[in-house]
């Protein structure tokens, strides 16, 4: 899909105030939805993706399932609200050794699963507003040994509000990013999370900052959420 655009600094895929945030995405609803609505947080729009289910109310980059995205920038980048509910994301590389493996990380499970051609995390955010900054290459290489090619396909699943999901070829700091990739709550800057490789091959570590103050996390599963969600796995 993008494989012969340039891609350089930032390439956005979605962004929740844009004439058509969704253009490019398909959309799977089954018992929920997924519409625009109005965060009090931070007092704009956002795409709200809610289901009873986390693995049938979902959207996925590219629409065509018989095409992919084909970006090679190494840092994904999205920027999430926590809705205190099941939530899952799912990202499909590419390596040098053209296998197509996919990371999984969600807040429904504990443990760490690497196979041959997947591995599912799990995860836990901050309350609020965070900002996943996702180190593709580094994830690849510790998981599997092989190097990061390209990115060919994004899926973000029920629960969660997004803001913005956008590939870089490096980290930004807050400063360097322009005004309209930034996230700023009317009283308090939103909390930035950034996932990290963890040693022994324990792919989950994650740094939030909040008013510019950094804690180091385990990245592991949170509390249970007190909901009737059910959760089929894929």
């Amino acid at each position: 899909m993008f494989k012969n655009s340039f891609q350089s600094g930032l390439f956005s895929i979605l962004f929740s105030i844009g004439s058509k945030p969704l253009q490019i995405w398909d959309e799977k609803v089954r018992n929920g939805h997924i519409k625009r609505v109005l965060d009090d947080d931070i007092r704009s729009h956002v795409m709200e993706i809610e289901g009873v289910n986390v693995c049938t109310t979902y959207i996925t980059c590219p629409a065509d399932p018989n095409k992919t995205l084909g970006i090679k920038l190494p840092f994904l980048v999205m920027i999430i609200k926590n809705q205190k509910k099941y939530f899952s994301f799912e990202v499909q590389v590419l390596d040098d050794k053209n296998v197509r493996r996919r990371f999984r990380a969600s807040n429904y499970q504990s443990t760490t699963k690497v196979n041959s051609f997947s591995c599912t995390m799990p995860m836990r955010l901050d309350d609020g507003w965070n900002q996943i900054q996702f180190n593709l290459s580094d994830f690849t290489r510790r998981a599997y040994g092989t190097n990061y090619s390209e990115t060919l396909r994004v899926q973000i699943h029920a629960n969660c509000r997004i803001r913005r999901v956008y590939f870089s070829d490096r980290l930004y700091s807050e400063d360097e990013l322009p005004a309209e990739f930034k996230l700023v709550l009317p009283i308090q800057k939103a909390k930035w999370l950034t996932v990290r490789r963890c040693p022994h091959h324990r792919l989950g570590w994650f740094d939030s900052y909040s008013r510019g103050n950094r804690r180091r996390h385990q990245w592991q599963v949170g509390s249970q959420p007190e909901s009737s969600q059910s959760v089929e796995h894929l």
